[in-house]
């Protein structure tokens, strides 16, 4: 599971070391058991009639290599989430911890590599990990690495707030570590996430407290975080070329973004073909018929897979949401771990109206994680003795 969170992080190459990892994850625990449990039908149903729509409307394309890889990548995604889901309905407390730690140190070697190229501190590593003058790091985008970055900087704010000095110490490094790749990235859609999954975190975790003590440390602690973020961005915005990028990138109105075939006229365009073709148009078409990709992931589905994978997907994701947030509130050992992804894969899913992140291995994990650990905390629920024997 360490193996796992660790290897997100090097997405550059294909087949990255996160698909080696939960491979060899997955026949290791299928080899030691894993449990097909009643609470998990609806998503193996889901992400089988997603990726049926998927391939049906793909079937005319089967003879390109592109589309076969995206295909096979879907079904293969849809595959991570299962096993999330299984191996986290188990040993819970213990597993999710070190995928955490797994994806905190993923998070610090991204991190390191997009500071590095960024700064060419390292000979000839611009090009290769920098994109458009914006941190790439171990990824192939920018976005991607600034969105995978959310989650183990959450890990990191939560541990700052509420850990001993030295293990807040660690992670107060660990968090500025990626702060400032979350920054040399330039992804306004990532900025924005990381905010409201933090104030969403942060909230959730003060109502969860159990003493005013807890409550105060954490309201200290935010003022805290927010005034050394503050500085931070002051510090990296004394660059010059920082500075001209942020505000180019913090404006909402970018050329790919405005006009007709821009980003939103695009969704607009493109919602109305969705109607007008129950079978969709097929994986990686859409810029055929536009300048770009549709950059949505639920009109992706409606033009990757038809109204199958259209209708499907959202309904996935609604109920991901409503599960989890049913058992966000249980208390449970794992409990500030689940508050931090299901903040997180909040962020996500309000990102994927603005960009494609339908194969974002991270996106995955976190559904499947959800599952897994909404199951755990049902059994832990179920487990306990009737009130009147406590009582």
């Amino acid at each position: 599971m360490w193996a796992v969170g660790a290897g997100g992080a090097i997405v550059l190459i294909e087949p990255s070391p996160y698909e080696f990892a939960t491979l060899v994850a997955m026949l290791v625990f299928a080899a030691t058991g894993l449990r097909m449990r009643p609470l998990f039908v609806p998503l193996l149903v889901s992400l089988f009639l997603i990726n049926i729509g998927y391939t049906i409307c793909a079937a005319y394309l089967m003879n390109e290599p592109a589309i076969i890889s995206w295909i096979a990548t879907s079904w293969y995604m849809a595959a991570t989430v299962m096993f999330f889901a299984m191996v986290l309905s188990e040993d819970t407390a213990r597993r999710i911890d070190l995928l955490r730690r797994g994806l905190v140190v993923g998070g610090v070697i991204a991190s390191l590599a997009a500071i590095a190229g960024y700064f060419n501190l390292i000979p000839g590593s611009h090009d290769t990990l920098t994109l458009y003058s914006r941190a790439r790091g171990t990824f192939k985008d920018p976005n991607v690495l600034a969105a995978f970055l959310v989650l183990p900087a959450l890990f990191c704010l939560q541990n700052v707030m509420t850990q001993g000095f030295a293990k807040a110490m660690r992670n107060a490094v660990a968090l500025a570590i990626m702060g400032v790749a979350l920054l040399l990235a330039f992804s306004r859609a990532a900025w924005g996430q990381f905010v409201m999954t933090a104030a969403i975190m942060v909230a959730t975790m003060f109502l969860t407290s159990t003493s005013a003590r807890q409550r105060s440390r954490l309201v200290a602690m935010t003022i805290v975080a927010g005034a050394i973020v503050v500085l931070l961005i002051a510090v990296m915005l004394s660059f010059d070329s920082i500075a001209d990028l942020a505000k180019q990138r913090a404006t909402f109105e970018q050329a790919y973004d405005a006009g007709r075939f821009g980003r939103f006229g695009r969704h607009i365009l493109g919602a109305q073909m969705a109607l007008d073709l129950p079978l969709g148009i097929g994986p990686l078409q859409f810029s055929r018929f536009f300048p770009e990709d549709t950059h949505n992931s639920y009109l992706n589905a409606f033009m990757s897979g038809g109204w199958i994978s259209g209708l499907c997907y959202p309904i996935l994701i609604f109920m991901t949401l409503l599960l989890g947030a049913r058992y966000l509130f249980r208390r449970v050992p794992w409990q500030p771990s689940y508050i931090a992804i299901y903040a997180a894969l909040l962020g996500a899913v309000a990102e994927s109206f603005v960009i494609d992140t339908d194969h974002w291995r991270h996106f995955w994990l976190m559904l499947g994680a959800v599952w897994g650990m909404a199951a755990a905390a049902r059994l832990a629920e179920d487990d306990r003795p009737p009130s009147h024997v406590l009582a």
